[in-house]
């Protein structure tokens, strides 16, 4: 019988040092850390509503096809989470006048006040997530994944 082990926490030698395994467990926490944050202070809402509502404010008024390619949300996905938004006077969808069946989603004065509420939020959830670090190193860690993100696949 193979021995049991109780301690989640333990790494195998194997994965130690591996910058994907780092990687995926900082994923993990930083998930962790921004479902709480919005389970307890977001209103309801979520990290993809959010992303939603910041692609609006920043980029304007858009099709739900293109707010799903520009945060990397599902098509489906943006659907029932623009109607949520939508439910809460958050976003208002209209008829694209040059295409008949897309429909262009807005932000409301409603929604871009929730989305600085939540901006407040994910603030002090990168302050919770980042708080091992000092500033220097946050900066650098930051500047650091944006490399990696952004570099070509």
């Amino acid at each position: 019988m193979p021995p049991r082990h109780r301690d989640t926490d333990r790494t195998p030698s194997r994965l130690e040092g591996r910058a994907t395994w780092l990687v995926s467990r900082a994923y993990a926490r930083s998930s962790g850390l921004l479902n709480a944050g919005f389970g307890a202070d977001g209103d309801g809402l979520r990290g993809y509503h959010y992303r939603l509502l910041a692609a609006l404010a920043e980029w304007g008024p858009a099709s739900q096809a293109q707010l799903g390619r520009q945060t990397g949300i599902d098509r489906s996905d943006v659907t029932a989470a623009l109607a949520e938004l939508e439910s809460r006077r958050l976003v208002e969808r209209s008829a694209d006048p040059d295409h008949g069946r897309r429909k262009i989603v807005t932000i409301t004065a409603a929604g871009s006040d929730q989305l600085h509420r939540l901006d407040q939020v994910v603030d002090g959830i990168q302050d919770d997530f980042l708080a091992p670090l000092t500033p220097a190193e946050r900066d650098r860690l930051v500047a650091l994944l944006t490399r990696l993100v952004d570099a070509p696949r």
